[in-house]
């Protein structure tokens, strides 16, 4: 197991060489909440590296990484855990051919954690875990608001309960990281537990960066291009704006093509690794693309 990062620095540092760029204060907000062993809660918008980052964190510290990918009607038995029903059914039936098993030793038996299966949030806080895990809940905002109740235990004091087996509590705290993509409000009690970032699109210069090491193989002058136009893209007025991660893979897509450079005829033909939605595609395609392009190239000239 890797040491904790020892500053801000440090952090950014060490996440860096694992292959993500991050800013000053996503770095600080890193390090407090690994310093201060606080769930670290990232909103913002989808494609921007928020999940990206629990990944890099579990790599940079030699961690396992436990993830809970939240969706519409996530429950406990889902996401923290649920009896094995059809074992238990089982061990009832041959319970009934032993006429010495009591009911009580029998209660006792079908639930203790032989019968018990763990689900991301009990892996996560498992006592018997060699190594405290890296716990990724990612996209809380798609789950029901109910759910959230669920999770307030966990993020307070590293436990659940269970009713009919006890409290189950981490040895050492579980690194924790939750994500939404802000289509929903999270309820206050679940943020007051964490440390709070918001994750935004990266500035030109970021992003630059981020494709340089991303995509190595894309030229200076093809990657100036393309963070170009992605940057003036997000300022038209579209349903979903490109993230880093469209960056990097139009990217990818345009050294398949073996693209030198941007042209309105490229760019039209690859809007669909940019753009998910047909009217933002249909907003873009054509004239408003080779507008971008000739803005694109007359501010490079500059």
């Amino acid at each position: 197991m890797t040491d904790l990062p020892t500053g801000i620095d440090d952090t950014a540092a060490r996440l860096r060489a694992h292959g993500y760029l991050a800013d000053r204060q996503l770095a600080t907000a890193l390090y407090l909440a690994l310093r201060l062993q606080r769930p670290l809660f990232l909103e913002g918008e989808p494609g921007t590296g928020k999940t990206e980052i629990a990944k890099t964190v579990a790599a940079m510290l030699e961690r396992p990484l436990i993830r809970l990918q939240c969706h519409e009607g996530l429950d406990l038995a889902g996401a923290a855990y649920e009896w094995n029903y059809p074992r238990q059914m089982i061990e009832i039936r041959l319970a009934e051919r032993d006429a010495g098993a009591t009911r009580e030793q029998l209660a006792a038996d079908l639930f203790s954690p032989r019968f018990l299966t763990q689900r991301a949030l009990l892996q996560a806080i498992d006592p018997a875990q060699p190594l405290p895990p890296v716990l990724l809940i990612d996209e809380l905002d798609r789950a029901d608001e109910p759910f959230e109740a669920y999770l307030l235990e966990v993020l307070s004091d590293f436990q659940i309960t269970i009713p009919e087996l006890g409290t189950v509590k981490a040895a050492a705290p579980p690194i924790v990281v939750l994500t939404s993509n802000r289509t929903r409000e999270v309820h206050d009690a679940v943020k007051r537990r964490c440390l709070y970032h918001w994750v935004g699109f990266p500035d030109a210069d970021r992003e630059l960066a981020i494709l340089r090491q991303r995509v190595p193989g894309a030229s200076e002058a093809l990657s100036r291009q393309i963070v170009a136009f992605i940057q003036a893209l997000r300022g038209a007025d579209l349903f979903k704006l490109p993230g880093i991660a469209e960056t990097i893979e139009w990217s990818r897509a345009l050294l398949e093509l073996d693209a030198l450079q941007l042209d309105p005829e490229t760019v039209n033909n690859t809007l669909g690794v940019l753009l998910k939605y047909q009217d933002d595609i249909a907003k873009v395609q054509g004239s408003e693309a080779a507008r971008l392009v000739e803005q694109v190239r007359t501010a490079l000239r500059g």
